[in-house]
């Protein structure tokens, strides 16, 4: 019997010692009742499969810029203050506390109540409380969901509170614009305002754990995960839009999540219950677990559909390039309900790689693996901003700098000692260009992809042999069963090898450049890993 009105008694503390309180009757309700609630407070509408469409407004992505950590005596000399996480005053987090509390006692409140972390041992108890019910379901989607029992006792480790409606103002407040995301770790509280976008509030609870399982020596990854028939566990690295979640959707191994784990002395670990899939672009023939994952109890985040019909249109990206679906992983028919997995026995790096230089896979040494994790290279298309006619190298750290609470080497010394510990190798995969870069080439082929990954984490490459590729050092198969070979040697896929060698070039420039921040702190085998120019 699901629980629909909970009495919520919330006391914070301000940073004058002072306290503030909320006591409201807030609702918990069951999917169904949040998709007609949702529907009838115009929040959305359901589209042909049922899934609900809504918009999150101006903001369809993070806002970095507006993302703070509060400077408190318990954690400020651990946090690598900088561009991610921005020092707030404790004072200017009251204000903005005060002002969602109080708009929270004019609104009716929605409460989602989950899980983090599907290893027992180092699970997180997080409330979530929003004034939307399509946030609360994004909430229940995408946490680890209670047993009806576990919800009757269940105590809040931390506090979500989303109130898009409350606008900070930048003169009084002291924020960089309307929106605020602020975390505190001596509060165990997150504060979301001013924007509605609901990737906001999982990448919060994200953070927090970026913090948190260090100091447990565990190794908190922004990556996907599966498991093949042989019972092999995989995780796979990288930013948006390099294929994390389509490539670990993998009809013929079972997933355990597509966004965040952590690795333990006892293997790996979902942090999430559910996955935030892009759908730009999707396709019942590219992508068929996804596609068939969005049904009623999915959300969509700015798709576009046909307003008669309802049906989707994955292709038009006029409100963004970044749509979303929002489901429990269980929606994934092959999916690994325990949600954890043994040791990994094959890593995977995923990048973009717009320039087309970097080959389709590549295998990494340990040291390679920490300069490439360091590195977390992606490129930007051409064409996304007026202006822009060349690929653009993005570098973010880890494969999720906005996210690391602490210096990117603590996690980089960690994955390190795991990979080391358990013997494992690391594949470098390319899903951009290939044939030349954006403009002239043309983007990988989703099935040779697919190819190499099943030729990688099988063991057919084990006995391979290998050529080391004169600029980046990596170890490049000669051959794979699927794959032409002159796709495994970006040059020689190019109708000129002179235009390659000076792309290649260009891009081994700025990945030096990039890791010249770390040179301090990196060991000298380490920063020899990285390009030859």
């Amino acid at each position: 019997m699901a629980i629909t009105t909970l009495p919520v008694s919330m006391t914070f503390s301000l940073s004058t010692g002072e306290t503030v309180r909320l006591d409201q009757a807030c609702l918990r309700l069951p999917t169904v009742e949040l998709i007609e609630t949702a529907i009838m407070a115009g929040e959305g509408l359901l589209v042909d499969s049922g899934a609900l469409a809504v918009q999150t407004g101006k903001r369809t992505g993070r806002s970095p810029k507006d993302r703070f950590i509060v400077r408190e005596p318990q954690s400020e000399s651990q946090i690598d203050w900088g561009r991610f996480n921005q020092p707030c005053p404790p004072e200017r987090f009251d204000r903005i506390l005060t002002k969602v509390l109080g708009h929270f006692q004019q609104r009716r409140v929605f409460v989602t109540d989950g899980y983090a972390c599907a290893d027992p041992a180092h699970r997180l108890n997080v409330r979530v409380c929003t004034t939307f019910a399509w946030q609360a379901l994004f909430a229940r989607n995408l946490f680890l969901r209670p047993e009806p029992a576990e919800l009757a006792s269940f105590a809040p480790d931390w506090h979500i509170l989303a109130a898009p409606g409350v606008l900070a103002d930048p003169a009084s407040d002291g924020t960089n614009s309307e929106a605020f995301i602020g975390i505190s770790f001596s509060r165990r509280l997150v504060l979301i305002a001013g924007t509605e976008y609901a990737g906001e509030i999982k990448k919060s609870v994200f953070s927090i754990l970026n913090y948190l399982l260090p100091k447990r020596n565990v190794f908190p990854m922004h990556c996907s995960a599966n498991i093949g028939q042989a019972g092999d566990t995989a995780l796979f690295f990288g930013l948006s839009g390099t294929g994390k979640t389509t490539l670990s959707a993998d009809p013929f191994r079972r997933l355990i999540g597509d966004d965040e784990h952590g690795w333990s002395d006892h293997g790996i670990f979902n942090i999430e219950g559910g996955c935030y899939a892009k759908t730009i672009r999707l396709s019942a023939q590219g992508e068929p677990q996804i596609w068939n994952a969005i049904r009623f109890g999915t959300v969509l985040e700015n798709v576009v559909f046909d307003p008669r019909t309802r049906a989707p249109n994955y292709a038009d990206a006029s409100r963004t390039e970044n749509t979303r679906a929002a489901y429990p992983v269980d929606f994934i028919p092959n999916c690994d309900l325990s949600g954890q997995g043994g040791h990994p026995q094959n890593t995977v790096f995923l990048t973009c790689d717009a320039f087309g230089v970097l080959p389709p896979l590549s295998k990494l040494t340990h040291e390679q693996a920490m300069y490439h994790f360091l590195a977390g290279y992606t490129a930007k298309v051409a064409g996304t901003e007026a202006g822009v006619t060349e690929p653009e190298a993005t570098f973010s750290s880890c494969f999720g700098a906005p996210f690391l609470p602490l210096h990117p080497t603590r996690y980089a010394e960690m994955l390190k000692q795991k990979l080391e510990t358990h013997r494992c190798p690391v594949w470098l995969v390319n899903t951009g260009w290939t044939g030349g870069g954006y403009g002239v080439g043309k983007r990988m082929d989703l099935g040779q992809t697919r190819a190499l990954l099943i030729a990688a984490l099988s063991g057919i490459l084990g006995d391979a042999e290998f050529d080391v590729d004169p600029m980046f050092g990596t170890l490049v198969p000669r051959a794979c069963p699927g794959v032409p070979a002159k796709v495994l040697k970006p040059r020689q896929s190019w109708a000129d090898p002179a235009a390659y060698d000076a792309q290649a070039r260009k891009l081994a420039h700025l990945f030096r450049d990039n890791f010249s921040r770390f040179e301090d702190r990196a060991s000298p085998a380490v920063r020899q890993a990285g390009p030859k120019v």
